[in-house]
């Protein structure tokens, strides 16, 4: 088998058929793709794996470009197996290209019904059976929705796991989409108040686009239609470590003189463009709220769940009404991990996926992800950092499920955000292995 070599690593190519229901194995099939990656010198060793799970819903694993980041730390002790969840990279892929091969919207969503956590955990079990010596265990890390889908792992195939290891995200196990934004949009507002009190000045800047946004029709250079929702909706940085600062950046370079004066600049309509579009992962918007539907929680419909508490929400947290808060005179807030039904309309990538998307809302009776009694007997050695205030995932949520799992060591830090095991040079993910291994 072909390898690549980059500095410090050695990497190979992984595809593996698998059905796209796992229930019907005799049915249709996709392709899911996985890059091995080990320590140079270290090929013909015999390391024990570790299966990374990326965040999202429906964003790739990393591309590395040798030993960096915490993947430095994974290869002292694994060979690592970095998934691309279905749908994502290299990976069948599923976007506003691929997706009309299926039919029409319902036939669509039907499609992607198959793409939740359920589905990629029993991916990446024919990965272990097809890649672990004598089927053994193995471990897995999950960040973020990896998270999530790491503690479905543990509920529906805990024999193969060897160790757990979650960053940011132990998923809330009986919140429904409604509860997870109804505890989101404070934390929401707590990050743009942190924001503004670093940036004082930000305050009249974003104020002054916005007012714009509102009065002018401004388009991204790809076609995107740059709204004054869209433009908010850039709070989404605000949950990783140096978000709040890019975001300043980004706020204070907004502005060029034209000929009839003021407008946005080209190189600020560029960098927007970039935090916006969702051409490289559609299925971050089109997914994001069914990750949360089970049936015991909520059989009705996800709904929009993030609008529709926005709107309950109005009240107390006008700031987030972007009239209402430019008809008085202090900060707009931005807005975080929500999607919204006008996204659809912005986003030339989501555009031809619009109805795709109203079906998946209106789907009813998700299968629950969770097995809460497997939880509380669990005998898997694990270890879970959870980010105080995390932005993303609720910290509440978070330390309630982990009382439910037997055995599992919860580390509570405010020293990292959001994005910590990626950018602490491997200390997040060292704690987690030394806590596994009961030496701290």
């Amino acid at each position: 088998m072909r390898a690549d070599r980059m500095p410090g690593v050695v990497a190979r190519d992984h595809v593996l058929q698998v059905p796209l229901d796992h229930d019907d194995p005799g049915g249709e099939r996709l392709e899911v793709y996985g890059r091995e990656v080990v320590a140079a010198g270290r090929e013909r060793d015999d390391l024990p794996w570790l299966v990374y799970l990326q965040g999202g819903p429906g964003c790739p694993s990393p591309r590395p470009v040798g030993r960096e980041s915490w993947l430095t730390r994974a290869l002292e002790d694994h060979r690592v197996l970095l998934l691309d969840q279905r749908g994502t990279g290299r990976s069948t892929p599923a976007n506003r290209q691929t997706l009309p091969l299926r039919g029409g919207p319902e036939q669509q969503a039907a499609y992607l019904a198959h793409f939740r956590a359920d589905a990629i955990v029993r991916d990446a079990e024919l990965f272990r059976r097809h890649l672990v010596p004598d089927g053994g265990p193995w471990s897995v890390l999950g960040q973020s929705f990896g998270g999530f889908c790491t503690v479905g792992y543990l509920s529906r195939a805990p024999e193969a796991l060897s160790a757990a290891y979650v960053t940011g995200g132990l998923p809330g196990l009986d919140a429904s989409a409604e509860d997870v934004y109804r505890a989101a949009y404070p934390r929401v507002a707590r990050k743009n108040a942190a924001h503004y009190a670093r940036y004082p000045g930000d305050v009249a800047a974003v104020r002054r686009i916005v007012g714009h946004l509102r009065e002018h029709v401004v388009r991204l250079p790809g076609g995107g239609l740059l709204t004054a929702e869209a433009f908010l909706s850039l709070g989404l940085m605000l949950g990783s470590g140096d978000g709040s600062h890019t975001l300043h950046h980004l706020v204070s370079e907004a502005w060029v003189a034209g000929p009839a004066g003021p407008e946005p600049a080209d190189a600020f309509l560029e960098a927007v463009q970039g935090h916006l579009s969702h051409a490289a992962t559609p299925l971050f918007a089109v997914l994001h709220e069914t990750i949360y539907g089970q049936r015991s929680v909520d059989a009705g419909p996800t709904g929009w769940a993030a609008e529709r508490v926005r709107r309950q929400l109005a009240p107390s947290y006008a700031a987030f009404d972007v009239d209402a808060a430019l008809a008085g005179d202090g900060p707009v807030y931005f807005t975080g991990e929500m999607m919204y039904p006008w996204m659809f309309d912005t986003d030339p990538a989501l555009r031809p996926l619009k109805e795709t998307a109203q079906a998946l809302a209106e789907r009813t009776d998700w299968p629950d992800l969770y097995d809460a009694g497997r939880l509380a007997g669990n005998e898997v050695p694990a270890a879970a950092a959870v980010y105080f205030d995390d932005m993303y995932v609720d910290t509440g949520h978070a330390l309630r499920t982990a009382e439910r799992i037997r055995g599992l060591r919860v580390w509570v830090t405010n020293e990292w955000e959001h994005d910590g095991l990626r950018v602490s040079d491997g200390a997040v993910l060292d704690r987690l292995v030394r806590m596994v291994r009961g030496e701290v």
